[in-house]
């Protein structure tokens, strides 16, 4: 990759767990600065689903030249992953940009990837850990500066009592939210920190399993904190065509990387 048209991935460990890696994808026919993104994905923070959700997405934006690291992390049916499991296992995917990424490269690729421009994406349980992560970050590691994050369908406020009560975020915070509730509003990326990165919040218009209204509430309230924020809306489809290479909120996302 980046001499030819064969696509190249990497499997990578980032820590010691068997769920702690990720499989970064060379690009094809690399251009002088080489766009990054991190791809998270969603699936009810169950192990049912894995990152090879993302695979077709990953390959599409390879495909487009860019680099891209998808990652995996602890689900609730796995040791440590019940929250904030998920949560560190992402911060320490992105930290894992400043040196394992990197060293899996060849020398004159790593030197042309654009750390200082970094994009994260993130698919409903995906897009909560994106925006969590990379505000507990700061936007920042020793080496890269996110400066964008995508939150497609996302999990974004897990308070409300119409959130906080459906299974996903009783399983993954382990507790009901009547028990814990500082916990879960620690794990909601509507009271993270504001940063630098701009958040681009993409809905699924017909979305049925996470309601518009929840990101663009979200939206609203962070922009109110001084977050940088938008929200953009995909008429016509539902909650699953973001890991679908062909829907119109695919390529919404791409045009909001600019890929």
């Amino acid at each position: 990759m980046g001499s030819g048209s064969v696509l190249k991935r990497h499997k990578i460990f980032y820590g010691s767990h068997e769920s702690q890696f990720g499989h970064l994808y060379e690009p094809v026919d690399a251009q002088e600065r080489v766009p990054l993104v991190v791809l998270v994905h969603g699936g009810y923070f169950s192990t049912r689903y894995a990152l090879t959700i993302q695979t077709a997405i990953a390959r599409l934006m390879a495909q487009r030249g860019t680099a891209v690291w998808n990652i995996e992390y602890r689900r609730t049916e796995e040791d440590g992953g019940i929250w904030p499991g998920p949560g560190r296992d992402t911060i320490a995917a992105l930290r894992a940009l400043d040196d394992v990424v990197p060293a899996a490269l060849p020398d004159d690729l790593a030197a042309r990837i654009a750390v200082d421009d970094v994009a994260v994406v993130g698919h409903s349980a995906g897009g909560m850990l994106a925006v969590w992560a990379s505000a507990q970050l700061g936007a920042a590691t020793a080496r890269a500066r996110i400066t964008r994050v995508v939150a497609q369908s996302a999990l974004l406020d897990l308070s409300p009592a119409q959130v906080h009560d459906r299974p996903t975020p009783r399983a993954v915070m382990g507790q009901p939210y009547d028990e814990i509730p500082d916990r879960y509003a620690q794990a909601s990326p509507i009271f993270a920190p504001t940063m630098d990165a701009h958040v681009i919040v993409v809905h699924a218009g017909d979305d049925a399993a996470v309601p518009v209204d929840c990101s663009r509430h979200y939206v609203n309230a962070v922009s109110a904190r001084g977050q940088s924020a938008e929200l953009v809306v995909v008429p016509g489809e539902g909650h699953d065509a973001f890991v679908d290479p062909r829907s119109a909120g695919t390529r919404a996302t791409l045009r909001s990387l600019g890929i």
